[in-house]
This record gives structure tokens, C-alpha cells and sequence, in this order.
């Protein structure tokens, strides 16, 4: 395990999971909302985005977190490991709207409430988004290790197991 993806619904911790998976292997960690989103509530264009994602994907070593659809299949292409965070919906809303009002290292806006167009993002994320990575989860499920956690506890009984 070199070379990790953490993807998931908003709201499912990604970045929770992240963060204590760098601390226990070591590896870089990126967040790809502090790439795409800035200070001042603007983000940079796709082309600055892809060519920042591509700089990491061509390290030795890395932890991505975020889902950012659109750069999945490119973020598969080139990762060894996959962690999928597939949890239920309501427990995506609840930790979105827990982190609403606390600072951040892994966004750079402070969020005073939960955007409605983010929060619908999330309620159709099931619809919109879970299709599309199984789809590609299936197409690497031969040559990738991939671990699907479907709740909090499976996720942090594997932390600890590391």
C-alpha cells in the first residue's frame, strides 16, 4: 500500500479515515477540496486541477482523499489501494452538517451552514454517484486491493488492525 485513494459521499469521513491512515503508514496526504476550493470561495479551473492531481499521482507514495467523480477513473489508474467509505445516507447528512462551524485542515472555506445545493449533492449522491463507482470499483477489483466499509466500525476496526 503505497499509493491510496479514499473516496466516498460527502460526509462519510473521508478525511477523518485520511488523516489516521497517513498517521499510521506514513504516506503524504491530499486533500483534494484544499486543491480545487479556495480561501477566497472561488476554485481553480479543471485543466490547474488536473494538471495538480497528475503531479501527485506521478509521486512514489500518496493518500488522495476526496471523490471528485470526474477524476476517478484517472485516480484508479494509478493508485494500488482503494478505501470506499459506503455508508448510509443519513449518516453522510449527519456528519456533513456535524462539521458545519468547525475549522478545517482539509477545506479551506469555514462553513457557516449546510449549503442547500451541497446538501442535495449529498441526497442524490446515492443515485448520481454510487453507480458510476462500483462500476469502476468492479473494473479494478482484479488488480487493485479495495476495502468497502459500510459503516464507522468496519472502517475503524481496520485503522486499528494496522
Amino acid at each position: 500500500m503505497k499509493k491510496v485513494i479514499v473516496i466516498g459521499c460527502p460526509g462519510s469521513g473521508k478525511s477523518t479515515f485520511s488523516k489516521i491512515l497517513k498517521e499510521k503508514t506514513g504516506l503524504p496526504l491530499y486533500h483534494l477540496d484544499m486543491i480545487y476550493h479556495l480561501e477566497n470561495g472561488s476554485c481553480i479551473s479543471k485543466d490547474e486541477f488536473d494538471e495538480k492531481l497528475n503531479s501527485i499521482l506521478n509521486l512514489d507514495s500518496f493518500i488522495i482523499d476526496g471523490n471528485y467523480t470526474r477524476t476517478l477513473k484517472m485516480r484508479m489508474d494509478m493508485c494500488d489501494t482503494i478505501f470506499f467509505l459506503d455508508y448510509p445516507l443519513d449518516v453522510c447528512l449527519k456528519g456533513a452538517k456535524d462539521r458545519v462551524g468547525t475549522k478545517r485542515d482539509d477545506y479551506p472555506l469555514f462553513e457557516k451552514e449546510l449549503n442547500e445545493d451541497f446538501k442535495n449533492f449529498i441526497i442524490d449522491f446515492p443515485k448520481s454517484n454510487l453507480p458510476k463507482i462500483y462500476e469502476l470499483i468492479k473494473e479494478y477489483k482484479n488488480c487493485r486491493e479495495i476495502h468497502i466499509f459500510h459503516n464507522r466500525e468496519e472502517a475503524d476496526d481496520y485503522l486499528t488492525s494496522i
